[in-house]
């Protein structure tokens, strides 16, 4: 009795033993998210046979989940930015990025990125992509309105500001409340029909398919219940997703992120896209880092509190975006037991009607001595920590950790306490920031750093522009994958 070997995404085939092709197309597709849906057009416009290979039973991915914020400016500002008073220079912005990233980065796709990225807004546009020219100047997370441009990141907060002029760069899409994702799914589904792109839906990706060269020459999926051979005369590009849905390689890659955050994506984030990349011989970079949040605005008068631990120590200057406390309040809790956000009655204002962060009160109090003995801190560590908050913060100055002044005031009692401990009610998601080591092209590559011809990879299948949630800005993963889809689509079309 013999038996057929399992088919699995680390162990490729060798096309010599392909018998028959099912399917030929000259690029194949994996994943019809937003890095796939780029891709697909820019290869159909050079002029290629495109096939689309979809887990799901319809387009979408993570980006139909997302906001879809897109992070562009650079060359002198976008449209939306000049319309808004804003002058945006490339260097600025990849100073900024770099700022971000610090060694983490990936100076080339940092470059490239912002040099293109006026054009990239401008194929968006041209897609049929709708921006409105005005500003949502509140401090927020997501524009609930239909303007456009906000600031998404840590651009106004210290240290960024010494390495880069504030300029708001996340572009919202004309549309009102947090529809922004599915309506730029919409948009990207609709250019792919009109380009006469097949599309197989509720079809897995199961391994690649390469010749004794080492080179990519196509794929096996199943539909139906059946395995199919697909020959991809041009390349195979991966756009299956990140890996935040499967807990074995987030505890093996990234097990700093293992302790019971909430992932956020879609369902087809196994790393199914990396794992095959690995079984022919490609590299990853940046595996163990991830974006996380401790989403605490809105309301955004929050912002004037203060994060402490369990020793009433501060740790953050509050005025980061939410990606950046998050990770920071992720590292603190290491050392720490608890984690409380503390601060008055002003600043608690509509939490209990306008909140994503979902912290219980730990405690009030009439006086920084009864809160500090309600939390049971250390004797005189909360009225320390506030006294000389207050002290610098009635000067407009924070010299610990610099919030700038516009965030500062004196707390004044009565005090609330928020618990932001992980895993006592706050929301802590995550999603992952490795992946596939790629050139700007969308090119796979080896540890060696050598091309694997045929195989080119982009979004969260590969470690794009961010690399760490302690400079993420919203905005950046849909700007990356759109982008850099576009850049493998045409990278393999002109094979």
């Amino acid at each position: 009795m013999t038996t057929t070997a399992k088919t699995t995404a680390s162990k490729p085939r060798n096309s010599g033993d392909i018998q028959h092709w099912d399917i030929d197309t000259d690029v194949a597709i994996i994943g019809f998210g937003g890095a796939g849906a780029a891709a697909a057009i820019e290869a159909a416009d050079a002029g290629a046979k495109v096939t689309i290979f979809e887990l799901a039973s319809a387009s979408g991915g993570s980006t139909a989940l997302s906001s879809a914020e897109i992070y562009m400016g650079g060359n002198g500002g976008t449209p939306v930015q000049k319309a808004c008073g804003y002058h945006d220079d490339t260097e600025n912005m990849v100073n900024y990025l770099k700022a971000c990233f610090g060694n983490q980065a990936d100076d080339n796709k940092i470059r490239d990125y912002c040099e293109n990225s006026l054009n990239h807004y401008q194929w968006l546009t041209g897609l049929g992509v709708p921006f409105k020219m005005s500003e949502l100047k509140e401090r927020a997370i997501m524009a609930l309105t239909d303007d456009c441009l906000l600031f998404t990141g840590n651009e106004k907060a210290y240290p960024f500001t010494e390495h880069a002029t504030p300029v708001p760069r996340g572009h919202n899409l004309e549309v009102e409340g947090d529809n922004g994702g599915p309506l730029l799914m919409k948009i990207l589904t609709e250019a792919v029909q009109s380009r006469h792109v097949e599309v197989h839906y509720d079809s897995r990706a199961l391994t690649l398919i390469s010749n004794d060269k080492g080179e990519v020459e196509g794929i096996v999926v199943r539909i139906d219940q059946q395995e199919k051979t697909v020959r991809a005369r041009k390349g195979v590009i991966l756009c299956a997703g990140g890996f935040c849905m499967n807990e074995a390689m987030v505890r093996k890659y990234a097990p700093t992120f293992d302790r019971g955050l909430i992932p956020i994506g879609n369902p087809g984030d196994t790393g199914s896209g990396i794992l095959m990349g690995m079984g022919v011989g490609a590299g990853t970079t940046n595996m163990h880092e991830c974006f996380v949040s401790l989403p605490y605005y809105p309301p955004a008068s929050l912002t004037f509190g203060i994060l402490i631990n369990d020793k009433a120590q501060r740790f953050i200057n509050e005025d980061c975006y939410h990606g950046r406390v998050g990770y920071n309040a992720l590292m603190a809790q290491r050392n720490a037991q608890r984690i409380y956000f503390i601060t008055d009655v002003e600043g608690y204002g509509d939490y209990e009607k306008m909140s994503y962060l979902g912290a219980q009160v730990a405690g009030t109090g009439d006086s920084v001595v009864e809160l500090e003995q309600e939390l049971e801190l250390p004797v005189g560590s909360l009225q320390h920590t506030v006294s000389e908050y207050n002290a610098g913060a009635s000067e407009g100055k924070d010299p610990l950790f610099h919030k700038a002044a516009a965030w500062l005031r004196p707390l004044t009692p009565p005090y609330v306490a928020l618990d932001c401990t992980l895993g006592r009610g706050p929301f802590y998601p995550f999603f992952t920031l490795g992946g596939l080591d790629t050139l700007a092209s969308g090119e796979v590559l080896n540890p060696d750093g050598d091309v694997i011809p045929g195989l080119y990879a982009a979004g969260r299948t590969t470690a794009g522009i961010p690399r760490t949630a302690a400079g993420y800005a919203s905005g950046m993963s849909v700007g990356d994958v759109t982008y850099f889809g576009r850049r493998a689509g045409i990278s393999a079309a002109q094979k």
